[in-house]
Parts: structure tokens; C-alpha cells; sequence
């Protein structure tokens, strides 16, 4: 074969191996390189997109048994299944609340009771802290507070309403009283609970690491008694507004329980059944501030998710 034959036979622009003429890389390789890249830049920005789909799914699916509540409450009041004056459908019970919005009336009451209901819960979430650090940390603590605490539990807080009013009267002592009272028990307990359920091993560890006193309650018992105390703080909010509830209405005159008690007078159902939805969404928002705040603090704990 002539050598012209074999210069035509070869590939053009390089030798066979695919080497680019003068030393240059080989043919194809920067395709390759930016195809990886592109491919790796999607699957990271797809990654990144299915925990905020997860959520906005998560919280879809919250919403539906509400809606659907809401849609059939709606629907029995206008078919006439349901009286107007037992219970009033969801579009007069937004009017009220349009008509007290409206005017600043609900925006007082509603001031009022978040006034009594922080203040209570911070007079008996922290006693009831301190109390049951005392109790769960130190052995002569728990033979001194827990028995008095336990038998005082057994009372219905509510029921001493009668009692309470001839000690304290009617004023904001007595609505704050009860909200302490009704926070006190479910923190005190939580706490007492969440120190005591520590792995003893895990303490004698950090003594043996040579962690002082200090050292051990911040580093071993508060973080192992933190998820026990959040749950604690949850139940103390739904029995402080529990409380609020009755405290407001008797003898109240401002706060949503005076509300409701004075549209009762006048048959304004429509404004009690609005009371009483503010009081949920009250307790649903303070419950979900809570749960926000667990997750950020107790970001450590892997526990188990529903599937």
C-alpha cells in the first residue's frame, strides 16, 4: 500500500487513540465532564426540593380533615339539619367574629385572657420546675415534696373553684390561680420523670470522666430530661387554657370566658361557638410554637416518624 493510501486512511484531526493533534486532551473528555456536572447540580437541587414537597404535603394533609369538618358543618346548617340556635353554621359564627373584630371588642377580651394565662403559666410552670428538680435530684427533696405533691394531685383542681373563691374572691387572683394550677401538675411531673428516667451508667460515666456536679446536671441530666420536659410544658398549656376557661367565667367581666358567658344571656350562640374556637386556636398555636421549639432545641434526637 502507497503511503498516500495510508495517510487517507487515517482519522482526521488525530491518531487513532483519539488524542487531540498537538498534545491536546482527547476528543470527547470536557463533554463527558460538564454532563456529570449538569447531572450532579440536578440531583442535588432535586434533593433539595423533596423535603420542602415533603412538608407542603405533610401539612395538606393536616388540613383536610378540618376543611371537610367545616365543609359538612356548613353544608348541615344551610340544609336545615342542623338549628341556627343550637348551633350556628361557620359563616354566621365569621361574621361575629367580623362584627367583634370590627369594633376592638374581641381584641380586648383576647388580651385579657392571654395576660392571666401567660402570667399563670409562668407563676406554676416554674414552681413546678423547681419543685420537681428538687424532688428528682436530691434524696431528702424527693421525701419531702414528691408525697405532698402526689396526693395534691389527686384533686381536681377545678373543684376547688369554691375554695379558692372564699380565700382569694373573684378577682384576677383567683383565674390566675387556677391556670397555675392547671400548668403545675404536668411540668412538675414531666420533670420529675424525665430526671429520674436518666441511665444511672451515663451519670457514673461523666463522674468517672471527672465532670464535677455542674458539669454533669448540664451536660447528662438537662439534655436527657429535656424531651420528657416539652412534653410536660404541651399538656401544661392545654390544662392552663382549660382553666382559663372556667376561671373567666365566674364572675369575670373582660376575657373571652366573659364573653361567651355574657352572649349566653342573649342567646347569641353564634359568639360562643366563637369563643370557643378562639380558646382551640389558642391551644393550637401555643402547641405548635411548642413543637417548633422542641424540634430546633432536641435537633440531636432521632426518633421514630410515622410511615
Amino acid at each position: 500500500m502507497s503511503v498516500r493510501a495510508q495517510n487517507l486512511r487515517k482519522p482526521a484531526g488525530g491518531d487513532p487513540d483519539g488524542d487531540a493533534p498537538d498534545g491536546g486532551e482527547p476528543a470527547g473528555r470536557e463533554p463527558e465532564a460538564g454532563t456529570s456536572n449538569a447531572r450532579a447540580s440536578k440531583a442535588g437541587t432535586s434533593k433539595a426540593r423533596k423535603p420542602k414537597a415533603r412538608a407542603a404535603n405533610f401539612r395538606k394533609r393536616r388540613l383536610t380533615t378540618p376543611v371537610v369538618l367545616l365543609v359538612l358543618w356548613e353544608g348541615a346548617g344551610r340544609a336545615g339539619v342542623l338549628s341556627h340556635e343550637k348551633l350556628p353554621p361557620p359563616s354566621q359564627v365569621l361574621e361575629a367574629g367580623w362584627r367583634l373584630s370590627s369594633d376592638g371588642t374581641l381584641a380586648g377580651y383576647l388580651a385579657d385572657s392571654l395576660q392571666r394565662a401567660v402570667l399563670g403559666l409562668l407563676i406554676g410552670g416554674t414552681l413546678a420546675l423547681v419543685l420537681g428538680s428538687i424532688a428528682g435530684l436530691v434524696r431528702l427533696g424527693d421525701d419531702l415534696v414528691d408525697p405532698t405533691v402526689q396526693m395534691a394531685r389527686m384533686l381536681p383542681h377545678l373543684g376547688l373553684v369554691p375554695l379558692l373563691i372564699i380565700w382569694l374572691g373573684i378577682g384576677e387572683s383567683l383565674k390566675v390561680t387556677l391556670v397555675a394550677l392547671g400548668a403545675f401538675f404536668p411540668i412538675y411531673l414531666n420533670t420529675y420523670a424525665g430526671i429520674r428516667d436518666i441511665d444511672e451508667r451515663l451519670v457514673e460515666a461523666a463522674r468517672t470522666c471527672g465532670l464535677t456536679w455542674l458539669e454533669r446536671l448540664r451536660h447528662v441530666v438537662l439534655p436527657g430530661a429535656t424531651p420528657s420536659l416539652f412534653l410536660g410544658l404541651r399538656l401544661a398549656f392545654a390544662a392552663g387554657w382549660l382553666s382559663l376557661v372556667v376561671g373567666e367565667q365566674v364572675n369575670g367581666d373582660s376575657g373571652l370566658g366573659f364573653m361567651m358567658m355574657e352572649a349566653r344571656e342573649f342567646s347569641q350562640t353564634e359568639v360562643v361557638v366563637l369563643g370557643l374556637l378562639v380558646y382551640a386556636g389558642l391551644g393550637l398555636l401555643s402547641d405548635l410554637a411548642l413543637r417548633a421549639g422542641e424540634r430546633r432545641v432536641l435537633a440531636w434526637r432521632r426518633g421514630l416518624r410515622a410511615s
